[in-house]
């Protein structure tokens, strides 16, 4: 991961030449007789992805191929260190259009594993040397990233709420940041009465709470991030399928994306102030389960009929972007492995995201590109409003079946509890059903980053 890139080499490092297809020719024109023909044998074409080991008179080095473009984003090379034999690389040749910080990033990127359960492996990364990279930089995005994908690639018996509060507790103390957490019934009285409805069923070992993060100076614009954090989802008394239930110790994956986020703000000492809010759960079945049909109390004072106790996300974001309104921050920010709807619109790999504000879609739509963290807004269509509305409670958590789009009314659930300042939500994925090189199978981190690149440049 991060300590895979050096700042100064400590001995000898082997040349990476990353190639694209039309200058492969003109690179090998000035190379040995043999090295051509290993080239030549090995039918290296510079084609994405190709890597290949040259043994030379004048040292070893690595052709890679990016193919027919290079993308400025540099995350071709995340490929590279699950290709590489252990030892020490710098990158020689590269297109100017790929920035030294981008190829660092993809490298540390691409050397992640989740080795929890599993013996690690048997020789180390290879490490790339680095030149004209902000490492510390670089290092605080790997990390975020690393974070949040060690936390949903956990499963739930390891991953509870006592650990999600021990994770978000690390974190804290990690930058100095003021924390304060709410367990149990004293969510009743201290009046956030949806978080305790979705995860009063839960055994009392993992009693639902919500976690409160400070950290910042009074005079720096506030940035509220909310997290959602259902550790494990059943589907309560709607009970999901076996099929539906196997990757839900992923739900908590927004939460473990606000703290992803909140690591790069505060280890690069943004000119913020954070509140990361984290409403955590477990959505579980017992005798004292949410019904389909309860009317339940919000922290906003809204009533909220149930109708799907599978749409259980939206219950205890609604309580935190309340408590995200009483601080009156200058942006709000909500990240969910909210809806299967937005998996239908856009795949597992595009996440959608849903603001009113203008130019904070152009900033996330240009950052999304920049870095290649994709994002596609959606619209929050007033015309689906009407559909969330219940005859005995103020609004119902599951939609109208004519409304159909499941991933846009969810936002607009969500929009009636946020603050009225600038707001986005994203509806994230937090996974990689489809394994590749520099991208295995499991967690993901999804958004973050160009939300960072975002706050980065505002606070510039």
């Amino acid at each position: 991961m991060s300590d895979t890139l050096l700042a100064v080499a400590e001995g000898p490092a082997i040349a990476v030449h990353a190639l694209l297809e039309a200058d492969l020719a003109a690179f090998m024109d000035g190379r040995s007789a043999p090295e051509r023909r290993l080239v030549d044998l090995a039918q290296f074409k510079a084609k994405a992805g190709q890597v290949l080991a040259v043994p030379g008179d004048g040292g070893d080095m690595v052709l890679f191929g990016l193919g027919a473009a290079a993308s400025p984003d540099g995350m071709a090379f995340r490929a590279l260190p699950g290709k590489l034999p252990p030892g020490d690389y710098h990158i020689a040749t590269a297109p100017a259009a790929v920035p030294p910080q981008a190829v660092a990033l993809a490298w540390a990127l691409g050397a992640y594993a989740f080795e929890r359960y599993r013996k690690p492996r048997k020789e180390p990364w290879p490490r790339l040397v680095t030149q004209g990279v902000d490492l510390a930089e670089v290092k605080a995005i790997a990390e975020g990233c690393a974070l949040a994908r060690d936390l949903v690639n956990t499963p739930a018996n390891d991953m509870g709420p006592v650990q999600l509060e021990m994770a978000a507790r690390e974190t804290a103390e990690a930058f100095g940041a003021e924390i304060t957490v709410i367990t149990g019934e004293a969510l009743l009285t201290q009046g956030y009465p949806a978080v305790h409805a979705v995860g009063r069923a839960a055994d009392p070992t993992r009693a639902p709470r919500m976690i409160e993060l400070r950290w910042g100076r009074p005079e720096d614009p506030l940035v509220a991030l909310v997290g959602k954090g259902v550790v494990f989802d059943t589907g309560g008394l709607d009970l999901k399928p076996s099929a539906g239930m196997r990757l839900m110790k992923k739900d908590m994956g927004g939460a473990a994306h606000a703290l992803g986020l909140a690591h790069m703000i505060m280890a690069m000492r943004l000119k913020l102030r954070l509140a990361v809010l984290l409403p955590v759960v477990e959505n579980a079945v017992s005798g004292d389960a949410m019904r389909p049909g309860d009317v339940i109390a919000s922290r906003k004072g809204l009533s909220i009929e149930i109708g799907n106790t599978d749409a259980e996300g939206r219950l205890i974001l609604a309580d935190a972007l309340t408590r995200a309104e009483e601080l009156e921050p200058a942006l709000t920010i909500d990240l969910a492995t909210l809806t299967g709807a937005a998996r239908a619109a856009l795949g597992p790999q595009v996440i959608p995201f849903y603001t009113a504000d203008e130019a904070l879609a152009g900033e996330l739509a240009q950052a999304a590109t920049t870095v290649a963290d994709p994002l596609w807004r959606m619209p929050l269509w007033a015309g689906y409003d009407e559909a969330l509305d219940s005859d005995i409670a103020d609004l119902k958590n599951d939609s109208d079946a004519w409304a159909q789009a499941g991933s846009v009314t969810a936002a607009l659930f969500l929009q009636r509890f946020a603050p009225k300042g600038p707001w986005a939500h994203f509806d994230i994925f937090a996974w990689n059903p489809k394994g590749g090189a520099g991208r295995p199978t499991g967690a993901e981190a999804q958004a973050i980053r160009a939300l960072y690149a975002v706050l980065k440049a505002r606070q510039a």
